[in-house]
């Protein structure tokens, strides 16, 4: 007989144990991912029980009359083990119905964990989501770019120039587990581009990545040690995921993202599945940054979108 109950802290050591041996998980659903920004979401994430034992998870946050799943994150959605079934997850819906229902809450924003992440296929939430919950909408839908790695697709002729220019201007890639300087280079990119500032701070990215060290994980192209760019990537099970780039205005030149992605691509992560190339869109997914997708496209990526679904209780 399955229930539903909240989290709270005491079940921290089950919940990423769960985590780890999930079909859909990654390592930003562990609880010491999620919560370091904990004072910013109002968690309210929900556990499903068989017997006692955790069968799936729901990693959330409420505002007001609304659960959410998870704004903070990247992805979302029910995390499941390899036993869930259809029929299962249709009652975990149900059930998920009934609790919102009984507490109050008016609106559910569902994110769910885009199939790349999957290592078993993982999508009975988004049947069950239909089923279950009234007028169902699409809120809000990023383009991002994948590459699959088994189709060693061809390089576009401008990526494959850059990276001989970089290569007989003699930029070394190499791993540096000090984030400070790459992250002095991103914030004046981005304010000066974007009048922006990175989703994370240092001292947050820090943070995490003195936590997930196998994880996060930055790579510097660099020519007589002088920064030329760098890239953050996040470590799956079967992604690569690229979630901070930048470089300088001579790394740009000199094709410094070109050899780093080469590093990543045809040494260092060749036998891992996916690359993803992160999103390309902003305003809620209404403007896409075409010449930033272009570039991605150029790697050989192809369009893979992430999605975001808004229903009634």
């Amino acid at each position: 007989m399955i229930s539903i109950q909240r989290y709270t802290p005491e079940r921290q050591k089950e919940w990423n144990a769960f985590v780890g041996q999930s079909k859909n998980g990654t390592f930003l659903f562990d609880r010491n991912y999620m919560d370091y920004h904990s004072d910013r979401f109002h968690d309210h994430s929900l556990l499903f029980l068989d017997e006692g034992k955790i069968c799936a998870m729901l990693p959330a946050h409420e505002d007001g009359d609304t659960l959410f799943s998870h704004m903070g994150l990247s992805y979302g959605g029910l995390i499941m083990n390899e036993d869930t079934t259809a029929a299962g997850t249709l009652q975990m819906f149900t059930m998920l119905r009934d609790y919102m229902q009984d507490r109050g809450f008016l609106h559910l924003v569902y994110k769910p964990v885009p199939w790349c992440y999957h290592i078993l296929p993982a999508e009975e939430d988004l049947y069950a989501l239909v089923r279950c919950f009234n007028d169902v909408k699409l809120r809000q839908r990023d383009i991002g770019t994948l590459l699959i790695q088994r189709t060693k697709p061809r390089w576009r002729k401008d990526r494959r120039r850059a990276l001989k220019r970089a290569q007989s201007n003699r930029l070394a890639v190499s791993e540096n587990p000090n984030l400070e300087e790459f992250w002095q280079l991103l914030e004046r990119n981005l304010a000066g581009k974007y009048d922006a500032v990175p989703v994370h701070s240092l001292a947050e990215m820090t943070l995490l990545k003195n936590r997930f060290p196998r994880e996060i994980r930055l790579y510097e192209a660099r020519r007589d040690g002088e920064l030329m760019g760098g890239l953050l990537v996040y470590v799956t099970r079967q992604v690569i995921r690229g979630q901070y780039s930048s470089a300088t205005e001579e790394g740009k030149r000199l094709g410094a993202m070109d050899i780093i992605k080469n590093h990543l691509l045809n040494e260092l992560f060749v036998d891992t599945p996916y690359f993803d190339f992160g999103n390309s869109t902003t305003n809620h997914g209404l403007h896409l940054n075409e010449a930033l997708i272009a570039q991605k496209e150029g790697f050989g990526g192809r369009a893979m979108c992430y999605d975001i679904y808004e229903c009634h209780v």
